[in-house]
């Protein structure tokens, strides 16, 4: 990837001008959002001025706009100048949509709201992020096997698994910590939680780097992209990293919730204070200021499903604010749009759920209505997957783990599927695996009218 090109200094721009009112024009055409976007300087070299300007002065008119905007943080870049953010209308349009549909209600396919029936969708939410995050740094395990392993709680196989198995370790944990202030050994055990057994050296587990061999790099053609700071800095930047996490509104300047979340990741990644898995931690912590802040939708999505998607414009976000100056508008308002299409996808992903829950009652209802008011909702989940999946073994663990139900309960539920005829118990390991039966569809049609006297003779076996 090209590094954006550095815009020229203004005073360079106005010692250049020949006549006052060529300023009166700059003036004039000072707009921080150029185009109706916020955009770099690099931006501006594909666009048509306008009328009377050139290129430079532009830029030097876009910067007179957004002056007024800009704030200056109490974190610094690697020359010990503070970076700056701005709110402008798009910033403001974003955060209005993610206060109110991230504390909104959104409602589970069985009808109570998402956070009073959360566990599928925690779980769904949990296993995607742990999977995506990993994938960003490496990780080469597909999705299916992944989520198996989270679901069936077994211990991960290979380099791949572990790290999915780790970040979905550490996700947990922050939950544990939204409502406890972040520490900079806060952060070295969210580390170490997230690269246990993946480091070539596994001492650097939880450990700040001890040397300034670490850099971000292309990995198309291996150059350069980022330098971080000197390593003998980072005890002191973390120290000031943790009391900006931790301000509150009365601070100043005042920073939205959303985007103190947003600059905590962002300089992580810039920082790098670790040998490996900074992205890992720099999201974590994300999630975790965005907990504490109340944001509670934020547990059920996946902001790194959505940076995998085009993970080129996530590094030209850091690249364009190492680039002006300081300016992190550019990161946050890449962020503010990743959160959106994350709330995004999980509105769809519970429609699709909601869709499939109701498809599967109404087939229930028109092949056995005995079964419709029979079955709980989460043996009518049971049965719509493996309606779907024929050939896929259910276990009580994966079932228990998914609807956050004790053992007993989940055991329960597919025996009593079971009974009535409809899965076979077998036994792997130490393990009970539930198959559906051959012609599953025909054996529920078999109870549509008997009922109860429909059943099987199968005895419940003890599992």
């Amino acid at each position: 990837m090209r590094i954006p090109r550095t815009p020229p200094a203004l005073k360079d721009v106005f010692a250049s001008l020949a006549r006052p009112e060529d300023l009166a024009l700059i003036a004039q055409h000072a707009n921080p959002l150029p185009a109706g976007r916020y955009l770099h300087r690099e931006d501006l070299r594909y666009r048509r001025p306008p009328e009377g300007l050139n290129h430079e002065q532009w830029w030097a008119a876009t910067c007179l706009g957004r002056a007024p905007l800009l704030y200056e943080l109490p974190l610094l870049d690697v020359q010990g100048q503070p970076f700056r953010f701005a709110t402008p209308q798009p910033v403001l349009i974003d955060l209005h949509h993610i206060d109110r549909d991230a504390a909104g209600q959104i409602r589970a396919p069985e009808g109570a709201p998402i956070h009073e029936n959360r566990q599928p969708y925690l779980l769904a939410s949990l296993i995607e992020e742990a999977i995506t995050s990993s994938q960003l740094e490496g990780a080469a395990t597909t999705r299916k096997v992944a989520a198996d392993m989270l679901r069936e709680g077994r211990q991960p196989r290979d380099h791949g698994e572990q790290m999915i198995f780790n970040n979905y370790r550490a996700m947990e944990y922050l939950r544990e910590l939204r409502d406890e202030p972040i520490t900079p050994q806060r952060i070295l055990d969210l580390h170490r939680l997230l690269t246990v057994d993946t480091l070539e050296s596994p001492e650097d587990a939880g450990r700040l780097r001890s040397g300034n061999d670490v850099q971000v790099i292309d990995q198309r053609d291996g150059s350069t992209l980022h330098t971080p700071p000197d390593f003998s800095e980072l005890p002191g930047r973390l120290e000031a990293l943790c009391a900006f996490a931790n301000a509150d509104e009365n601070s100043q300047p005042f920073v939205h919730p959303v985007l103190r979340a947003i600059l905590l990741h962002f300089m992580l990644g810039y920082d790098h204070p670790f040998v490996d898995g900074n992205g890992r931690t720099a999201r974590a912590l994300f999630y975790w200021a965005m907990a504490r802040s109340g944001y509670w939708l934020m547990e059920f999505v996946s902001i790194s499903h959505i940076i995998k998607q085009a993970p080129a414009r996530y590094v030209r976000a850091y690249l364009h604010t190492e680039t002006d100056h300081g300016d992190t508008s550019y990161f946050l308002i890449h962020q503010l749009g990743t959160i959106r299409r994350a709330i995004t996808a999980l509105h769809a992903y519970i429609a699709r759920k909601t869709r499939e829950q109701q498809d599967t009652e109404q087939l229930l209802t028109d092949k056995s209505p005995f079964l419709r008011f029979r079955l709980n909702h989460r043996q009518i989940s049971l049965l719509r997957s493996a309606l779907k999946h024929p050939s896929t073994p259910l276990r009580i663990d994966a079932h228990q783990n998914t609807h956050g139900v004790v053992y007993q309960t989940a055991r329960a539920d597919l025996l009593d599927l079971e009974s009535l005829g409809l899965f076979i118990k077998g036994k792997r390991g130490n393990a009970y695996e539930f198959y559906p039966q051959p012609e599953l569809l025909t054996r529920i049609q078999s109870l549509a009218d008997t009922g109860p006297a429909a059943k099987t003779s199968n005895p419940v076996a003890p599992g």
